[in-house]
């Protein structure tokens, strides 16, 4: 099963692996990560822990994709349609409720909400940032429950209501700060962070959710100077639209269709950002092929640099070619950063665009690596180089983020449920609309 304009490996005869043959190995580790969420949630607020790590804050973003987690956790029958509504209600409630101003102890501000959080106040800490991104992936997590819970009942009403205006109250266009563009966040002591988003990435979902708003619509030229910093290049065989982290590629897809359909950019290049994601992993296990770096564990079938956690060995003589090894950060190919750690998640994530990669890549994984995958959910990362003698580095505990991602790219590849939801809500089709998209589904 391959995506369209995406050659298949003349080098490997087709391997026959596909979603009903590993049916009860997908089955297993979409509830495996499922259950992440059921144990590192605060019932009380509906607050999802950033990490298993003890004293772990909330992350915004985890919450959001543990929205939609619930929703699928019904579906698939881990959870009754009644239980979920009544936690999705109480994490609308409390961001609705929550205190929201330009204070250090505020739990959002203009709509938009800080990256960490406690876990029983809901309060910012850390002294972190008003995360866009964060706060548009918690977003996302509230229009999609506002599709689903479509029952008549007095919680699913309640639902459909906090989550239409807690979409509404978003002030998007507060966001530019004059530029024609959106910056990266905003910090209470400061002001506006000094950068933007440069470059194609998971801001994708930011700008289809703000020019979709019926109350804040961002200026449909705010897009357009966005797509003016893309780089299309040729790398390792493929024509691609160049973002180096697998999750930059995942993330915007989670939420969203995009096969088929093409903004301005994709027309031209005659592909959409489905195909180009197909490409993306096309380049990454060419990457791991290669293996520049000379790197334990890469090859074809084991590949996924993203962001995650990973060693920190400063000067360590243990890694071959480079010395340098990092914590918790954005890894890409085929320029770097790349410190010979992968993120064991990544391959599964992969499963509504390559199929067969992401399937033969996580059975050789598993069988190669089986410590990766503990109680069945992934770990953050894992550096085979570093402490080869005893099984290679791995990271300690689980991070939400890998967790709710692949509990619903699983989805997508099974049932399309989370796409087929996103579709039918107006702010999402007018958000691609004005971003200038067209075809497909959009027609």
């Amino acid at each position: 099963m391959e995506a369209a304009g995406v050659p298949r490996d003349s080098r490997r005869a087709p391997a026959q692996v596909s979603l009903r043959s590993e049916a009860r190995l997908i089955e297993r580790l979409q509830r495996g990560a499922f259950e992440y969420v059921t144990r590192y949630t605060n019932a009380r607020n509906g607050l999802v822990a950033d990490t298993s790590r003890a004293g772990s804050p909330c992350s915004i973003a985890v919450v959001g994709f543990a929205l939609c987690s619930r929703l699928i956790a019904v579906e698939r029958g881990w959870s009754s349609r009644r239980a979920a509504a009544a936690l999705v209600l109480r994490t609308l409630q409390f961001f609705w409720e929550s205190a929201q101003g330009a204070g250090t102890h505020a739990t959002g501000y203009k709509g938009f909400y800080y990256h960490f959080l406690d876990m029983e106040s809901g309060r910012r800490v850390w002294d972190c940032e008003l995360s866009l991104i964060d706060s548009a992936l918690l977003v996302a997590g509230f229009l999609c429950v506002r599709e689903y819970f479509d029952g008549m009942g007095k919680d699913e009403a309640s639902i459909r209501k906090l989550a239409d205006a807690l979409y509404r109250r978003v002030d998007w266009c507060w966001a530019q700060n004059g530029a024609p563009a959106l910056t990266q966040g905003w910090h209470p002591d400061s002001g506006f962070l000094h950068y933007g988003w440069e470059g194609y990435n998971e801001a994708l979902l930011i700008y289809i959710l703000g020019l979709g708003s019926p109350t804040s619509p961002l200026p449909r030229d705010s897009f357009i100077h966005w797509t003016l910093t893309y780089q299309w290049e040729r790398m390792l065989g493929q024509d691609v639209l160049y973002s180096g982290p697998l999750f930059t590629h995942l993330f915007p897809h989670a939420w969203i269709d995009l096969r088929g359909i093409r903004d301005a950019f994709m027309r031209e290049k005659r592909s959409d950002y489905f195909i180009n994601t197909c490409r993306t992993v096309a380049v990454q296990r060419e990457y791991c092929e290669r293996n520049p770096r000379e790197a334990l564990g890469y090859s074809r079938d084991v590949w996924g640099i993203s962001a995650g956690d990973g060693p920190v060995a400063h000067g360590s003589a243990e890694f071959a070619k480079d010395h340098r090894h990092f914590g918790y950060m954005a890894r890409g190919v085929p320029f770097g950063p790349d410190d010979g750690t992968l993120c064991p998640w990544a391959m599964l994530a992969t499963l509504p665009f390559t199929p067969e990669a992401a399937l033969i890549g996580t059975r050789t994984l598993l069988a190669r690596y089986p410590q990766v995958c503990p109680q069945n959910r992934f770990v953050s990362g894992f550096n085979p180089t570093v402490n080869a003698d005893s099984g290679g580095w791995l990271s300690a505990g689980w991070y939400g983020l890998d967790q709710g991602l692949l509990v619903m790219m699983i989805e997508n590849a099974r049932s399309r449920l989370v796409w087929s939801l996103m579709r039918r809500a107006p702010e999402v089709r007018r958000g691609l609309r004005r971003a200038g998209f067209r075809g497909g589904w959009l027609s």
